[in-house]
Protein backbone atom coordinates (compact mmCIF):
# COMPACT_ATOMS: atom_id res chain seq x y z
CA UNK A 1 0.00 0.00 0.00
CA UNK A 2 1.82 3.18 -1.06
CA UNK A 3 -1.00 5.15 0.60
CA UNK A 4 -0.52 8.46 2.43
CA UNK A 5 -2.51 9.17 5.29
CA UNK A 6 -2.70 13.27 5.84
CA UNK A 7 -4.80 16.13 7.29
CA UNK A 8 -8.15 16.57 4.36
CA UNK A 9 -7.86 20.15 2.75
CA UNK A 10 -10.60 21.74 1.49
CA UNK A 11 -9.20 20.88 -2.07
CA UNK A 12 -10.05 17.51 -1.27
CA UNK A 13 -13.33 18.31 -0.87
CA UNK A 14 -14.96 17.41 -4.12
CA UNK A 15 -13.08 13.89 -4.26
CA UNK A 16 -14.48 13.26 -1.01
CA UNK A 17 -18.12 14.58 -1.79
CA UNK A 18 -17.60 11.88 -4.99
CA UNK A 19 -16.53 9.23 -2.65
CA UNK A 20 -19.31 10.42 0.12
CA UNK A 21 -22.04 9.71 -2.78
CA UNK A 22 -20.61 6.43 -4.32
CA UNK A 23 -20.95 4.85 -0.60
CA UNK A 24 -23.43 6.26 1.10
CA UNK A 25 -26.12 7.14 -1.81
CA UNK A 26 -29.06 8.62 -0.66
CA UNK A 27 -27.03 9.02 3.37
CA UNK A 28 -24.54 10.67 2.02
CA UNK A 29 -24.22 13.84 3.59
CA UNK A 30 -24.17 16.86 1.39
CA UNK A 31 -20.85 19.32 0.26
CA UNK A 32 -22.37 21.78 2.62
CA UNK A 33 -22.36 19.15 5.31
CA UNK A 34 -18.66 18.20 4.65
CA UNK A 35 -17.10 22.01 4.33
CA UNK A 36 -19.41 22.65 7.23
CA UNK A 37 -17.07 19.71 9.17
CA UNK A 38 -13.89 20.36 7.70
CA UNK A 39 -14.06 24.32 8.52
CA UNK A 40 -16.06 23.52 11.80
CA UNK A 41 -15.02 23.83 15.26
CA UNK A 42 -11.55 22.90 16.69
CA UNK A 43 -12.11 19.85 18.29
CA UNK A 44 -12.20 18.28 14.83
CA UNK A 45 -9.90 16.18 12.83
CA UNK A 46 -10.33 15.39 9.11
CA UNK A 47 -7.62 13.21 7.18
CA UNK A 48 -7.99 11.51 3.90
CA UNK A 49 -6.41 8.42 2.26
CA UNK A 50 -4.41 9.67 -1.00
CA UNK A 51 -2.34 7.41 -3.71
CA UNK A 52 -1.17 9.11 -6.82
CA UNK A 53 -3.35 12.73 -6.56
CA UNK A 54 -6.31 10.16 -5.82
CA UNK A 55 -8.94 9.85 -2.47
CA UNK A 56 -8.59 6.67 -1.95
CA UNK A 57 -10.49 7.11 1.75
CA UNK A 58 -11.12 9.78 4.18
CA UNK A 59 -12.33 9.63 8.08
CA UNK A 60 -12.89 12.25 10.86
CA UNK A 61 -12.92 12.67 14.92
CA UNK A 62 -14.78 14.84 17.09
CA UNK A 63 -12.11 15.12 20.26
CA UNK A 64 -13.55 18.45 22.07
CA UNK A 65 -12.30 17.97 25.04
CA UNK A 66 -13.50 16.06 28.14
CA UNK A 67 -11.95 12.99 27.73
CA UNK A 68 -14.01 11.80 25.13
CA UNK A 69 -13.94 11.67 21.22
CA UNK A 70 -16.11 10.41 18.87
CA UNK A 71 -15.26 8.96 15.17
CA UNK A 72 -17.52 10.74 13.02
CA UNK A 73 -16.84 8.96 9.77
CA UNK A 74 -14.75 6.37 7.68
CA UNK A 75 -14.92 6.01 4.19
CA UNK A 76 -13.23 3.70 1.87
CA UNK A 77 -13.26 3.06 -1.74
CA UNK A 78 -14.95 0.20 -2.46
CA UNK A 79 -12.62 -0.56 -5.49
CA UNK A 80 -10.04 -0.30 -2.51
CA UNK A 81 -11.63 -2.50 0.29
CA UNK A 82 -9.58 -4.80 1.51
CA UNK A 83 -5.99 -3.38 1.26
CA UNK A 84 -5.85 -1.71 5.02
CA UNK A 85 -6.66 1.46 4.20
CA UNK A 86 -9.60 1.71 6.39
CA UNK A 87 -7.42 -0.03 9.00
CA UNK A 88 -4.88 2.92 8.82
CA UNK A 89 -7.36 5.37 9.03
CA UNK A 90 -8.88 4.42 11.99
CA UNK A 91 -5.73 3.72 13.83
CA UNK A 92 -5.17 7.56 12.99
CA UNK A 93 -7.86 8.43 14.90
CA UNK A 94 -7.08 6.54 17.77
CA UNK A 95 -4.03 8.01 17.98
CA UNK A 96 -5.24 10.91 17.46
CA UNK A 97 -7.86 10.74 19.97
CA UNK A 98 -4.99 9.71 22.69
CA UNK A 99 -2.79 12.49 21.61
CA UNK A 100 -6.08 14.67 22.76
CA UNK A 101 -6.04 12.69 26.13
CA UNK A 102 -8.93 11.20 25.29
CA UNK A 103 -9.79 8.30 27.18
CA UNK A 104 -12.72 6.61 25.62
CA UNK A 105 -13.69 6.70 21.90
CA UNK A 106 -17.34 6.10 20.87
CA UNK A 107 -19.09 5.83 16.85
CA UNK A 108 -22.03 4.76 15.78
CA UNK A 109 -22.34 1.86 12.25
CA UNK A 110 -25.21 0.67 10.98
CA UNK A 111 -26.06 -2.52 12.11
CA UNK A 112 -26.30 -4.60 8.99
CA UNK A 113 -22.63 -3.56 8.33
CA UNK A 114 -20.65 -6.33 9.28
CA UNK A 115 -17.50 -5.54 7.36
CA UNK A 116 -17.24 -1.83 9.48
CA UNK A 117 -17.97 -3.65 13.09
CA UNK A 118 -15.50 -6.25 12.33
CA UNK A 119 -12.75 -3.98 11.08
CA UNK A 120 -14.04 -1.92 15.01
CA UNK A 121 -13.91 -4.73 16.97
CA UNK A 122 -10.43 -5.59 15.85
CA UNK A 123 -9.76 -2.17 17.31
CA UNK A 124 -10.97 -3.05 20.30
CA UNK A 125 -14.63 -1.36 20.01
CA UNK A 126 -17.47 -2.95 21.84
CA UNK A 127 -21.17 -3.01 21.17
CA UNK A 128 -23.00 -0.84 23.97
CA UNK A 129 -26.20 -0.01 22.59
CA UNK A 130 -28.31 0.91 19.69
CA UNK A 131 -30.06 3.90 18.26
CA UNK A 132 -33.13 3.13 16.22
CA UNK A 133 -33.91 5.05 13.55
CA UNK A 134 -30.83 6.62 13.36
CA UNK A 135 -29.94 6.37 9.52
CA UNK A 136 -31.78 8.65 7.34
CA UNK A 137 -33.35 8.79 5.22
CA UNK A 138 -33.58 4.64 5.30
CA UNK A 139 -34.50 4.84 9.10
CA UNK A 140 -31.57 1.84 9.63
CA UNK A 141 -30.49 1.52 13.02
CA UNK A 142 -27.05 2.37 14.50
CA UNK A 143 -24.89 -0.17 16.95
CA UNK A 144 -23.13 2.39 19.20
CA UNK A 145 -19.81 1.09 19.60
CA UNK A 146 -17.03 2.04 22.50
CA UNK A 147 -13.47 1.80 23.15
CA UNK A 148 -11.20 2.78 26.07
CA UNK A 149 -7.97 3.96 25.36
CA UNK A 150 -4.83 5.43 27.12
CA UNK A 151 -4.18 9.04 26.49
CA UNK A 152 -0.74 9.48 24.44
CA UNK A 153 2.54 10.36 26.78
CA UNK A 154 2.87 14.41 27.29
CA UNK A 155 5.51 13.89 24.15
CA UNK A 156 2.64 13.56 21.90
CA UNK A 157 3.28 9.78 20.78
CA UNK A 158 0.69 7.29 20.25
CA UNK A 159 0.67 4.31 23.03
CA UNK A 160 2.42 1.30 22.61
CA UNK A 161 1.63 -0.81 19.36
CA UNK A 162 -0.10 1.87 17.46
CA UNK A 163 1.11 2.17 14.29
CA UNK A 164 0.86 4.73 11.10
CA UNK A 165 -1.54 2.54 9.84
CA UNK A 166 -5.10 3.27 10.01
CA UNK A 167 -16.20 0.46 7.50
CA UNK A 168 -18.07 3.80 8.11
CA UNK A 169 -19.58 5.34 11.28
CA UNK A 170 -22.01 7.89 10.95
CA UNK A 171 -23.09 10.82 13.31
CA UNK A 172 -25.69 13.08 12.32
CA UNK A 173 -26.82 16.44 14.19
CA UNK A 174 -22.97 16.75 15.43
CA UNK A 175 -21.23 15.43 12.33
CA UNK A 176 -20.40 12.32 10.36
Amino acid sequence: MSVILRPMASGDLPAVVRLELALFGEEAWSPDMLASELAGEPGRYYLVAAEDGAIAGYAGLLAPGGGQADVLTVGVAQDRWGEGIGAALVESLLAEAGRRGCTEVFLEVRVDNGRAQHLYRRYGFSGIGVRHGYYQPSGTDALVMRREIRPASPAGSAPPGWGARGGRRRRRGGAA
